[in-house]
């Protein structure tokens, strides 16, 4: 149409528009109105009485609106398109086009191509010659073509994968125009600033020199960009930036090296945020898999972000087997290490269960690395399966502890003394040890040696002619302090001091964590590499693999893109493209953005300039608002005429039809009945609705009914002489029971019984670590002779040593004179039974190192109570009573009072295990009784 850019399809159907007179005299009229008449039925002839009745007038404004109408749908048929112009006035000018080519505008390109073509065109109907400038090439010359060669070159032209400095271009422009003279300028902006953009605003309004200048931008979808990508202890995130406004939400997508769906993730704007994060709730194993994240919809190299191996997390776990992490977890081994790991690995503390049970879960989780803090004696099953995981490239970190120390083990670096050495003590002539140096070909190279650290007592490795180059850190004796070796494809290393504070001071010190960091990057690489990791500036160089176009998709390498160095962390660049350097199996991504990377819009308000927007290129079709707004006057017309006709009247009239049945949902909560299995709930209904003590089932009838009778015995004499007032005694079967309710468990041994399974062993080993105690009873005191020795070598003595190979036993030694046990409730010197000849045996407690301190303290406390004691006294046999209320069983020798002393010494072991080592605070009565008198 002349004056206005909108054109028709079927131009020969705006000729209905002339029917329009026509149909105004047909719609002019009306039905007239309907009268409503009440009448008896009598009455019915001489009321109604025959006339002629004249039609009604339509009102004009009612025609006028069926004829608009009417219009509309002749106009939708004649298919009108609305055919914007562009932004360039009509001139007789050279015609310059400036193209962002960035990554930034592959989001858009398409539009910007059009907008491109369609001044390409323009500028053909007029013959003026085009050139084309594309931002990205600062060293293209520029040179005027005509227009069928400027859209041959558009075609040829693609974003490319990084960011431009549209500065670097005015030098070249500015030539150009200085020979060319007067022409018009485009320029079509992706509207994104990623560093120098005012200053190529202002560049560009001084090199043109009042020369006509056109921006497009605007209408088209902001871009967006993904950086810093972190894989973090429980997620992994990433950045999401945009310049202003635009898109408010969308997903990030997380893809593996076979581009197969891993996860997605969503995000959010607010009205004035830039930036915000997406987040992965994976596990960490999945989280690894992860090699590309995108955003969903967005085709450019800037919203992908690759990740190679310096982003995987790796999955550490960590195993005590001393029970002082569960009596005390701030000052255990495991809240150590896990504050040491936990910055770069995901920690997983194997605190549920024996170390036996919670290695072998480690290893069917394929962990690259296993920590063993104090860890003793191993099943040969898993040691076998630790030798195999170890041999296929796991990494095993070992501390060293007292049951390291007393365990004869071939799963360390280095053959060990058995026992320990302890420095400074007031034993001892030689002082705690500080750290001297590190290996130079040890992993720790490069790391400065703490002054500040001591080691008071480490286990000492057997000389040999290796024992040097095995030594990764030493002590200034020459001591190693850390040792390792490779182990086929992996690595077994070993601190020779504890990973708690009870050995040295090291686990409190920096050097610890950049250690243990050093450890971790052996079994692969981390998000944060640590120093000494792929930092090495004499590092090789690494040719292009594959890399990313503009668009974000991969392909072959340009022949421009030149290697990098393996510990390239920059962004992506004209010489170094976007994508994967080095060796399939281990490739260095490079992406668009750094991590410190941020965009804005472009600011263009400094430069006088005709403003023009993408979406005025775009043709839009007109029959869809015109075939809308005809049907919204039709359903206008038809209220109109339902009203003047009194249709809603008389709906309105009408009785309203009945409602309909509301259906009520109520919602019962039926609680289901306790379907519980009788066996198992009742049993622990049972044991936890009183405190009860436990003794373990021997299947041997005659010992299971005295050592019955016997907690029983136990049991009444706690009642009449403590405030503990304990339920009947529970035989539990530790294969198929639950240990856990139970503070004391007894277990008699008898000679020749068969070993229990493997299970029940490490429900026992559990139950120990968890803070339970065990009460071994050989019950053979009598048959063992004077000799030191013998008492190892009596049948039910083997017996136990046979169950004890598998299970993690600490250190023990003979209940001293000032243990707490001794004064948990009677002050007693032994603890006798049904003989008085035996020992009893409890976990060895750390050595007093101040023996003036020693000498005030009236009782000594281990950490935590022991989890086992052992004992061969016969102790149930002394505490059986008869249900006549007479000792069941003789006495051996029978002394006065022996069994009141048994009965004693089972009071004070039921309380030391119900209140710990309270008792050892009465260092403190003193003070307190010196307060109370004031």
């Amino acid at each position: 149409m002349a004056g206005l850019p909108l054109s028709f399809v079927e131009p020969m159907l705006l000729l209905g528009l002339v029917s329009l007179p026509v149909l105004w005299w047909l719609l002019r009229v009306m039905p007239p109105r309907p009268r409503r008449i009440e009448f008896p039925p009598t009455r019915l002839l001489f009321d109604i009485t025959p006339r002629e009745e004249t039609p009604a007038r339509t009102p004009w404004w009612l025609t006028l609106l069926r004829l608009a109408a009417a219009a509309l749908v002749i106009l939708a048929a004649a298919g009108p398109i609305w055919n914007p112009q562009t932004g360039i006035a009509a001139s007789k000018s050279p015609l310059v086009i400036l193209l962002d080519d960035g990554w930034s505008a592959a989001s858009s390109w398409d539009a910007h191509i059009k907008a491109a073509d369609e001044l390409i065109a323009n500028a053909e109907s007029d013959r003026r010659g085009v050139a084309l400038v594309p931002l990205s090439e600062p060293a293209r010359d520029i040179t005027l073509t005509p227009a069928g060669t400027a859209r041959v070159a558009l075609r040829q032209l693609a974003p490319k994968p990084y960011s431009i400095d549209r500065v670097d271009t005015l030098a070249t422009l500015g030539r150009f125009l200085k020979t060319t003279g007067d022409c018009d300028i485009a320029w079509l902006s992706d509207g994104v600033d990623t560093g120098r953009g005012i200053e190529f605003a202002e560049g560009l309004g001084k090199v043109i020199e009042g020369r006509s200048l056109t921006i497009f931008e605007g209408g088209t979808p902001p871009a967006q960009a993904l950086v810093a990508a972190e894989n973090a202890a429980a997620k992994m995130t990433v950045r999401v930036l945009r310049t202003d406004g635009g898109i408010a939400s969308g997903t990030v997508r997380a893809l593996d090296a076979k581009s197969s769906p891993i996860g997605e993730a969503h995000y959010s704007f607010t009205p004035q945020e830039r930036e915000t994060e997406a987040s992965f709730d994976l596990p960490v194993e999945l989280r690894n898999d992860i090699a590309r994240l995108e955003i969903a919809g967005e085709r450019s190299a800037g919203a992908v972000q690759l990740l190679d191996k310096r982003w995987r997390r790796r999955a550490i776990g960590v195993v005590s087997g001393s029970s002082m992490d569960t009596s005390q977890p701030l000052l255990a081994s495991t809240f150590y290490l896990s504050r040491a790991l936990q910055p770069f690995a995901d920690v997983r503390l194997g605190d549920r269960g024996a170390p036996q049970q919670v290695i072998g879960q480690f290893l069917d989780q394929r962990l690259p690395m296993i920590v063993m803090a104090d860890v003793g004696t191993l099943s040969p099953e898993v040691r076998d399966r630790l030798n195999a995981w170890v041999e296929q490239g796991g990494v095993l970190v070992r501390f060293a502890g007292p049951r390291l120390a007393q365990a004869d083990d071939d799963l360390v670096p280095v053959k060990l003394r058995r026992g320990g050495r302890t420095l400074g003590g007031s034993l001892t002539w030689e002082k705690p040890q500080h750290m001297a140096s590190f290996a130079a070909d040890g992993p720790f190279t490069g790391l400065s040696v703490p002054k500040d650290v001591t080691v008071s007592r480490q286990v000492l490795a057997e000389p040999d002619a290796v024992l040097a180059t095995k030594s990764w850190a030493s002590l200034e004796d020459g001591t190693p302090l850390v040792t390792g070796e490779h182990r086929g494809k992996g690595v077994i290393s070993l601190f020779h001091v504890g990973a708690d504070m009870r050995w040295s001071d090291l686990p409190m010190s920096g050097t610890f964590v950049e250690m243990l960091r050093r450890l971790v990057d052996m079994s692969g690489y981390t998000s944060k590499p640590g120093p000494g990791v792929a930092t090495d500036p004499k590092a090789e160089t690494v040719a292009p693999l594959r890399t990313l176009d503009g668009f974000g998709a991969f392909g072959p390498p340009p022949s421009s893109a030149k290697p990098i160095s393996a510990d390239y962390h920059d962004r992506a660049t004209a010489d170094h493209p976007p994508g994967l350097y080095g060796p399939a199996d281990g490739p260095v991504a490079i992406n668009t953005l750094a991590s410190s990377d941020r965009i804005a819009p472009l600011d263009t308000s400094s430069l006088n300039a005709r403003r023009a927007s993408y979406t005025n290129a775009e043709p839009r079709d007109l029959r869809g608002i015109m075939l809308s707004a005809a049907l919204a006057l039709f359903l206008i017309d038809a209220i109109v005429v339902a009203m003047l006709g009194a249709g809603l009247a008389a709906v309105l009239r009408r009785r309203a039809a009945p409602v309909v049945l509301a259906f009520a949902f109520m919602l019962v909560a039926m609680a289901p009945s306790a379907t519980r299995a009788e066996s198992g709930d009742d049993f622990a209904i049972k044991a936890t609705s009183q405190t009860r003590l436990a003794y373990v089932v021997t299947g041997n009838a005659d010992v299971d009914s005295i050592v019955k009778a016997g907690m029983s015995g136990l049991t009444l004499f706690l009642a009449q002489r403590t405030a503990l007032e304990a339920g009947d005694p529970v035989g539990v079967d530790p294969a198929h029971d639950e240990l856990a309710f139970f503070p004391l468990i007894y277990w008699p041994i008898v000679p020749g019984a068969p070993k229990p399974p493997q299970d029940a062993i490490n429900k026992i080993d559990a139950y120990m670590k968890q803070g339970g105690t065990v009460v071994f009873d050989t019950r053979d005191a009598i048959e063992a002779s004077p000799d030191d020795n013998s008492a190892s070598q009596t049948p039910g003595m083997q017996t136990l040593r046979e169950l004890l190979s598998t299970l993690d036993v600490p250190e023990l030694e003979p209940v001293p004179r000032d243990h707490v046990l001794t004064k948990t409730f009677y002050l007693l010197r032994d603890f006798p039974g049904r003989f008085n000849s035996g020992q009893t045996w409890v976990e060895a407690l750390p050595r007093e190192d101040d023996e003036e301190a020693a000498a005030q303290r009236p009782a000594r406390g281990g950490d935590g109570v022991s989890p086992i004691i052992i004992t061969s006294n016969d102790l149930a046999g002394a505490w059986a009573i008869r249900t006549d209320g007479q000792p069941m069983l003789p006495l051996t020798p029978g002394e006065p009072r022996q069994r009141e002393f048994a009965f004693r010494a089972g009071v004070n072991i039921v309380m030391y295990t119900l209140t710990g080592n309270y008792k050892a605070d009465q260092v403190h009565a003193p003070a307190l009784i010196e307060r109370l008198g004031q």
